[in-house]
Formats: structure tokens, sequence, C-alpha cells
């Protein structure tokens, strides 16, 4: 190890490559210590990056990136990849306002070959790209990180299966950082992963094969079963092999000595699709990650020394913890009451739910489209499941729920979490399209919380919701400090609520813009023009009386809500316009999320840019009565 730091000699892969293999190991160090002092002041994910230290340097020194595709899955884990591919310069604003996405993201760089939020998506993609290289006739290399979690969905396997029935060539790298799907044993393990690697080994292989096939057919199936027998007998991946993979491992993914010259194996064989084992440890080489329950999955900005994190002080319920314990309250009430995730227990609140009913909680792992139809075989038995999804992962899940839900009216009941923007995750995370991709589904009953209360009541409401799908939506974090029922009651199906009244203008709200509505309103009070404002409740079925007398009695009517176009808004204007209704003269707008994706940035500004603020209403309101302009007292067109 010299006493110069390495990491700072490297601006990109190229100079990695430069450096001799001993010296991966001090580089290696380096990173994790910048990758640890980085999101100790950022936030953001945390062990996942340090696991894959080590395997982060041996790709990019063993693999010529960019020109070699190297994909990671979610993208949890790249933050040590940005550092080395010429981002540590930017690394400090990294999921901040007009910084580094907390993902891979093309547009940031070509060293990102495939953008990823979600998992499981990088074999499929890794394919397509061997594919493309292929019918180019180029000779580059695909590698596909993949965690073992990622596993857990249905689209990675449909993507090993298609690759290995096809034969292009394909690396996958499984990063096995929790279910230890087979642990390595030591020297030994090394060895046979090593060996079985070699082209040496490959090429004996083939002969072993081709002789084989010049055998009585009795003797080559016994021939074939003794050759995968003995291998497996030693080293595993069985089940791989059986889909057309050539398996290596299980591998230390901390062992460099280790790793390199399997990584340089398998760059070198000439075979196939290859899906290489590699056991890490979430959090490596930071004790409070290692010690950490979830291995410092997700953290705000934490003392480096200490661990501690610097959690804001909380002045309103949060919406998760609030949504938890009102299902608490009713489970309690409802033996028949269960609650489905998708390996999300304490990001929606279910690890509360189940600590209170563990036999009555069901996480069904990375595995959405599952845990929906899960949700609706257990509703057809007389149960009454709640499926806590967050909204942009439901999205994955969506022939799930037409087909195995609302065609079948089944009474699945969908807590839709993190609705709206959802700041620093940026567009992949937000929950924008919900209510558009719900509504247009029969049967459904859609709510959205104005606040922590309504969403206490909403929880209770749907409860009783037995002969019918529903869903209902809030937001990440907290709200607005209001008092907290003791316990929940049930609403009546589509019927809103008339918060503030008056006389010239309309406001209805879906959801948590409601405070920006009323706030709105004293600046519309304030020059002259009094303000009725109400809380819609429901998207679906709509308070169709409530709109007739908005419409009959104010010159304008805003609707406001946290979702794409095609959702509340577009609902209202159907009817009125089914109706006959927009011919009083009333000026109907829809406020929606704008037609494009916000970046990452605080949720207040996000909806500043979205234009979904209190000033922004005000100024529609302005613009729909014809006053473009407002100064003092007076009105100017």
């Amino acid at each position: 190890m010299t006493d110069t730091p390495l990491l700072d000699t490297i601006a990109n892969p190229h100079d990695l490559r430069k450096l001799a293999e001993r010296e991966l190991r001090q580089v290696s160090d380096e990173l994790r210590n910048e990758t640890i002092r980085t999101v100790s002041t950022t936030g953001g994910h945390l062990g996942a990056g340090l696991g894959v230290i080590e395997l982060t340097v041996a790709l990019h020194w063993t693999f010529n990136t960019p020109d070699d595709r190297l994909i990671w899955d979610v993208g949890h884990q790249a933050y040590p990849h940005k550092i080395l591919t010429g981002r540590r310069n930017r690394i400090h604003t990294l999921r901040q306002h007009g910084g580094l996405s907390g993902f891979t993201k093309r547009t940031e760089s070509s060293y990102d070959p495939f953008g990823a939020a979600h998992s499981s998506t990088s074999i499929s993609a890794g394919l397509g790209m061997a594919v493309a290289r292929d019918l180019d006739k180029r000779s580059n290399h695909v590698i596909a990180v993949i965690g073992d979690g990622a596993m857990s969905a249905g689209m990675a396997y449909e993507a090993i299966n298609n690759a290995g029935a096809r034969n292009e060539r394909l690396i996958v790298i499984l990063n096995d950082n929790d279910m230890s799907i087979a642990p390595p044993t030591g020297a030994l393990s090394h060895y046979l992963a090593r060996t079985t690697s070699s082209g040496t080994y490959l090429y004996v292989r083939d002969i072993v094969k081709q002789l084989a096939k010049r055998l009585p057919k009795s003797w080559e199936r016994r021939a074939a079963r003794m050759e995968e027998y003995t291998r497996h007998l030693w080293q595993g991946g069985a089940w791989f092999e059986e889909l057309g993979f050539y398996y290596v491992g299980p591998i230390d993914g901390h062992n460099l000595e280790h790793l390199v010259p399997i990584l340089r194996n398998v760059r070198d064989a000439n075979q196939g699709p290859i899906i290489m084992h590699v056991v890490t440890q979430k959090g490596k080489g930071y004790a409070p990650a290692e010690n950490s329950k979830d291995k410092y999955h997700g953290v705000s900005k934490f003392n480096v020394i200490t661990g501690d994190q610097f959690k804001p002080a909380i002045n309103a319920p949060n919406y998760t913890k609030v949504f938890a314990e009102s299902l608490i309250l009713e489970a309690r009430k409802d033996d028949k009451i269960v609650a489905v995730t998708a390996a999300m227990p304490s990001g929606t609140g279910l690890d509360l739910f189940g600590k209170a009913f563990p036999e009555r909680t069901f996480d069904v792992g990375i595995a959405e489209q599952h845990g929906v139809t899960f949700a609706a075989g257990l509703a057809t038995e007389g149960y009454k499941p709640f499926a806590t999804i967050y909204s942009t992962f439901l999205q994955r899940a969506y022939d799930q729920i037409v087909h195995d839900i609302a065609i079948q009216k089944l009474p699945v009941r969908f807590a839709i979490d993190r609705a709206g923007l959802v700041g620093a995750d940026g567009p992949t995370h937000a929950g924008s399209f919900d209510i558009a991709y719900l509504g247009c589904l029969p049967y459904f009953v859609i709510m959205a919380a104005a606040d922590e209360a309504e969403l206490r009541h909403m929880v209770a409401t749907a409860v009783m919701i037995n002969d019918r799908p529903c869903a209902f939506r809030y937001p990440r974090g907290e709200g607005v400090k209001v008092k907290m029922p003791d316990e929940g009651l049930a609403l009546e199906i589509g019927r809103g609520r008339v918060v503030r009244e008056g006389s010239e203008v309309a406001i209805l709200s879906l959801g948590t813009r409601l405070k920006e509505a009323l706030f709105a309103a004293d600046k519309l009070d304030a020059m002259g023009l009094t303000a009725t404002v109400a809380d819609a409740r429901f998207a679906k079925p709509l308070d169709t009386n409530l709109i007739k007398q908005l419409v009959k009695h104010h010159r304008v009517l805003i609707t406001v809500e946290e979702g794409s176009i095609g959702g509340f808004g577009s609902y209202v204007l159907s009817y009125l316009a089914n109706y006959g209704m927009l011919e009083n003269g009333t000026k109907v707008r829809t406020m929606t999320l704008p037609d494009c994706f916000i970046d990452h940035d605080k949720p207040e500004k996000m909806y500043d840019e979205a234009r979904l603020n209190a000033t922004h209403i005000v100024e529609n309101v302005l613009m729909a009565l014809g006053y473009h302009k407002y100064q003092g007292n007076a009105y100017h067109t």
C-alpha cells in the first residue's frame, strides 16, 4: 500500500486499469471511505454500496467499460460505481436539486447503459444488449449485476429462462448478500470456482461432451449425469445449469485475490450465458451498517464516527405510521384482516402490524404481481387483505389488478403509500399515475387522504367495503397538525366535504393539496374573492351532488390533485361535459402533475416546479377570470 491516495489518481476506469492488481485493495479501502463520507452528508442508500466495493473495483478493472456494458440492478449499490466513473467531483450533489441521481441514469453518464430504480430488470436489459451486439457483429461483453433479493421477482426468472435458451454471451453476477444461497467454504470453494471457470476446464468439459455424443445413447446420458453430479456435489448451481447457464461460484466477493482471477476467467470464456455467484456482506467495512438490522439500506445524514442518523424533528404524525396504527386498531376488532407487502415491511409500516399480528402479515418479496394475486386468493376465502404497496411499485402488477381483482370484483384493499412526488428518490419512485390507472377500472373505489385523520377514517372505510376492490392513497412523510381520532369512522362512499364556504371561487382538492387550497383561499380572500374549499375524498365514485353545487354557485371551479393528467380532474370534466354542465358559464380548470418527469429535489420544491402550490392555484383562478395581473386592490386584464 502506498502513502499516496490512489483514488485521487482515478478520473475514470481507464485510469483504474493502469494500476497493478496488487493496488486494487488500497483503491477499494479508499473507495469505501469515500462512499461512507459522501452518504453521511447527503443521505441515501449506503449498505448495498458498501457491500459491492470490491466487486465494483474488480469489474471496472477487469472489463473495458463503458464499451463493455455494466448494468446495476436497482441502482442502490451504484454510488461507488459513480465515484469511479468520472462523477466523484459531483458525488456531494447526490439526490439533490440539479445533482446526481440516486440510481443509474442513462443521461448522466455513458457508464450507465441502463437506468434502474425498480429491481429485477438487469438480466432482461442485458440480454437485449447482448442480442444487439451480436446482430451488429461486435465483441464487447455485457455484465448484469443482480442482488439475491431481486431474484424473488418473476421477471428475473423469465429473463434467465430466455437467456439460457438463446445462448448469447452474457455474464450475470448474482450478488448474494442476504439469502446465502450457498455460502463459500473457504479455500476449497475458491479453488473449485477458479478451476471450473478456467479456459482449460471449459475446454476439457467440451471435449468430454463431444466424446459422450459418440457413445451409445445410454452411455451419453450416464456421462452427462456423472459430470453434472460430480461438479454440483462440490459447488451447487444445478438449477441455473438446467436453465442453460454455466454456473461459477460461490465466491467471496470481498477477497480480491479470489475475485479478480475468476472474473478474468469468466470474461475470457467462450461460453454462452454464465452466472457467477458472489457472496458479499451488506454494509461491509462500516460497523454501524454491519450491525444494523437493515444494514443501513436507506439512511438520512449521519455521524460517521458514531453512525447516529440526524433525524428531523417530527411535528406532525407520520402517514405511514398512522396507516399502520389504524390498521392494527381495525385488526383487533376483525380477525379477517390480513396484510400483504412486497419486500417493504418497514417502508410501508407493516413491520408494526407484523409485530402485533405475525400470523396475519405476509411479505412476498420483490414480487408485486404475485402479491396482488395472492391477496386476491385471500379475498376469495372471505379474508380482508390490505395489499400495502408503494404507488410506483404497484404499477408492476397492473395486469393482475385488472384480471385477477377488478374483473372478479374481489374486495382487495390497496393501501398506496408514496402517492405524489417523493423527493430525493425522484421520478422513478414518484406515485404519479395510480389515480389514472386505477380510475379507469370498473367497480374500483378510490380515496385520497387530505391529512392523517382522514387516512385513519379511510382505513376504516376500506374494511367495510366487501363487494368490490378499493384503494386509498397517501404521501410519504409527515403531514399537518390535526387532532387524531381515537378510532376511524367509515365514510359514506362517494361523499366529499366542504371545508370552507365562499361565493366566488370553488377549489376542489383531492389528497394533501388541501392545505395549499386553504392557503390559496386566504390569498384570494385578501383580493376580495371569497373561495369555497372542498375535499373530494373520493376520486371514484365522484360526489356528483357536490360538483353540481360548486359549478352552480361559483364563477370558477379549480380541481387540484397530486397525480397525472387522466385522473381526478379528467373524471370531473367528463362528468360535467356529459351532463351539459359546462354550458352555464362557470370556468373549470384542472391542476395536475405536468406532462413530464420531475427530477429529484425536496418535495416542496418539486411541487413548486409542478405548479401545484397555493400561488399557482391563485394564478389559475385569476387567469380563468381574465385577470392576468393583480396590483394593490385592483385587477388588471
